[in-house]
């Protein structure tokens, strides 16, 4: 028995169809938090309004393509027309009325998803560090003193402060379910907040080009229960090596295809450094405490 029912035509319609949806699983239109749900409705939105001038546009020229054929005695044909009041106000009130309704939504959407603004919650956000490098992500977790590379585990229905910064070149920070993406620059610390609203695992990756690694800086977001959180945070501080200035320093070299790995503690002070002083000789200098 087929999955597609009908005749082949349709079958092949269906197949389609499915192969198209299947693109959407684990991307923007399949959001997993609040930010996400939010940018997902500015498209939806947008394309609807959109559709308001391409579906008649498309219709208008399958119709004037069969009234005006050669066939058709009854279309009345004007050589010598040459303006309309009426379809001036037509062709240009329309577009106009598109443009005001997208932008609308482009002005009331980048506001209410401002990256740089507070989720509203009923518990405190999780802070965390994120430091773009050649060709890996590394995330710090002041709070808790601990950190990891390429992998980030955060609690399910808990908002995510994160403070994003760049140790050599521009880099995008971006995890499609969750929404938002926001660019990691050196000397420079950008914000961001997300949210998941269910345990997962979701992708993230670098959207912006940079180098020859650049395919494989990719990492995995853990959205995890409270309780299954607080047991990673105890199972990291109990293994693995501190992230003091001399492990900095050696994570920084230039690798690719790294696996994930955490850090049981990390040296106060670090992230700053880096936003302070990344990618000069300087900053190395800063980061080993010799000064400059």
């Amino acid at each position: 028995m087929s999955l597609f029912p009908g005749p082949a035509p349709m079958r092949c319609v269906w197949l389609a169809a499915a192969l198209a949806l299947t693109g959407c699983a684990g991307g923007v239109l399949d959001p997993q938090g609040p930010v996400g749900a939010g940018e997902r409705q500015v498209l939806l939105n947008a394309l609807v309004i959109m559709l308001g001038i391409v579906v008649p546009t498309i219709l208008a020229t399958f119709a004037f393509a069969w009234w005006f054929r050669a066939g058709n005695a009854r279309a009345e044909h004007k050589p010598d027309w040459s303006y309309s009041g009426r379809l001036e106000l037509l062709v240009w009130s329309v577009p106009a009325l598109v443009v005001i309704f997208l932008g609308g939504i482009a002005w009331i959407g980048s506001h209410d998803l401002d990256p740089y603004k507070p989720l509203p919650a009923s518990t405190a956000p999780l802070r965390v560090q994120v430091v773009a490098l050649d060709w890996k992500w590394l995330f710090i977790y002041p709070d808790q003193g601990v950190a990891s590379v390429n992998r980030l585990v955060v609690p399910a229905g808990t908002p995510v402060a994160f403070s994003i910064t760049s140790a050599t070149v521009m880099n995008s920070f971006f995890v499609p379910q969750l929404g938002g993406q926001i660019y990691a620059m050196a000397g420079m610390e950008t914000r961001l907040h997300l949210q998941a609203d269910r345990p997962g695992r979701y992708r993230g990756l670098s959207a912006h080009y940079s180098g020859k690694g650049f395919p494989g800086m990719r990492f995995m977001v853990d959205a995890v229960p409270p309780r299954q959180f607080a047991g990673w945070l105890a199972a990291t501080r109990q293994q693995g090596m501190a992230l003091d200035r001399s492990a900095y320093l050696a994570l920084t070299r230039d690798s690719e295809n790294v696996a994930p790995y955490g850090y049981r503690a990390v040296a106060p002070g670090l992230f700053a450094a880096v936003v302070r002083d990344s990618g000069t000789t300087t900053a190395k200098r800063a980061i080993q405490g010799r000064g400059p």
